[in-house]
């Protein structure tokens, strides 16, 4: 894309056609301009299908946008990494997005999970509930899930960063979807580890002088 763009430029400067002559680009252009004309129409389905799911989940508008917006971390993340490698936008680097929002959104959910088990706990007790009580339980669930997700970050990493000097045969195909993906990943995991049980925090409180905060069973049945 980039070169094209490039020696378009240089042909618009230099080049004088006669009159009822035009030129187009082809070939392997061609057929990436048309695969971005479907990612167009792909990733807007995606986000609505991901949301979707979230709310079939959680029964909660909120908290589906809250799972959302590691999506957003992850592409900040994703955007400086490409950016610094020099990786124009291509199939492979959007392949490499898409994959990445899979990742983000399910790290986020693993975290709402434990973050549920630990405030149905203390609900499930019996015992009126403060909002120390809504901390305290929302730093025990953190917690809990701050090992694994490190350790699923870190084999991640692991995993990619390699490709990202590899050489070998496919490695320039590759390394375009590796990229977004290691980027993502650092930045998406300080959100899931640091927001989410901020934004998690900050729903339950409301719902709790709002006098609706209820254990997520009663929710599902609800």
């Amino acid at each position: 894309g980039g070169f094209v763009t490039h020696a378009s430029n240089l042909l618009k400067q230099k080049l004088n056609l006669p009159p009822g002559f035009t030129y187009k680009w082809s070939g392997e252009y061609e057929f990436e301009l048309r695969a971005k004309e479907r990612l167009q129409l792909i990733l807007p389905i995606v986000f609505f299908v991901i949301f979707m799911l979230l709310y079939v989940v959680f029964h909660s508008v909120t908290e589906a946008a809250v799972l959302i917006f590691p999506t957003i971390y992850a592409l900040t993340g994703g955007l400086i990494l490409q950016k610094l490698l020099g990786y124009n936008f291509s199939v492979a680097v959007w392949v490499g997005y898409i994959a990445l929002f899979g990742i983000a959104v399910e790290t986020g959910v693993v975290m709402v999970v434990y973050l549920h088990e630990a405030l149905d706990h203390r609900l499930n007790s019996g015992v009126p509930l403060r909002h120390e009580d809504i901390e305290a339980a929302i730093i025990e669930g953190a917690v809990h899930r701050l090992r694994p997700k490190l350790m699923t970050v870190c084999v991640v990493l692991a995993s990619l960063i390699p490709i990202l000097w590899e050489s070998g045969v496919g490695s320039d195909v590759m390394k375009p979807i590796a990229a977004p993906i290691v980027g993502g990943m650092i930045t998406s995991t300080i959100h899931v580890l640091i927001l989410v049980p901020v934004f998690f925090a900050l729903m339950k409180e409301r719902a709790l002088r709002r006098g609706t905060l209820q254990p997520r069973e009663s929710q599902a049945e609800g």
